[in-house]
């Protein structure tokens, strides 16, 4: 089984980036390919660059990573109540070329940020929404203040109720077979 994790964010030190990682290492006999968004860089979508560039190449690599595996870990980073620009890029790129983005798998959604609400706002978002790009979405988990709940050097989750949570929430994607 094969699943793909990222963080929705293209900053080189993501605390998402770091969450997915843990979120990783969760996972029992399974292969997990963790994707950088920096990667998947590409202009910045419009009608206007669709007709000058046609789809590009980055866009249908993403979305054959996505259409190769049995699962999706995201950690959505939250830039002013939303996606970042870079996942929202990326995403509709690859929405222009596949409308289904999602291809019908299941999927674990996380959000972190420094803050109390933990990026709550951005990851409702992505759960009310996956469904009509066909994503099925399994479990989900804001972590507010990453800081104060996620041990850096160790690299794991140190608030227990929490990290009981997210493991709950990753093991969901250790049944799919």
């Amino acid at each position: 089984m094969k699943i793909i994790a990222f963080a929705a964010s293209n900053h080189k030190k993501s605390i998402n980036k770091q969450l997915v990682g843990y979120a990783s290492r969760l996972l029992n006999k399974v292969d997990v390919e963790i994707l950088d968004l920096n990667n998947y860089e590409l202009p910045l979508y419009s009608q206007d660059k669709e007709e000058e560039l046609g789809h590009p190449k980055l866009a249908k690599d993403f979305l054959a990573k996505i259409g190769g595996c049995d699962g999706i870990i995201i950690s959505f980073a939250e830039h002013n109540g939303s996606y970042s620009v870079a996942y929202k890029n990326i995403f509709d790129w690859c929405s222009r070329i596949e409308p289904k983005v999602f291809q019908n798998k299941p999927m674990v959604l996380f959000s972190t940020s420094p803050g109390s609400l933990g990026g709550a706002s951005v990851l409702a978002s992505a759960v009310q929404s996956a469904p009509y790009f066909d994503g099925i979405v399994k479990a989900s988990l804001s972590i507010p203040s990453f800081y104060d709940h996620f041990d850096t050097e160790k690299q794991v989750l140190r608030h227990e109720e929490l990290n009981e949570q997210f493991k709950d929430a990753v093991s969901h994607l250790n049944h799919l077979n």
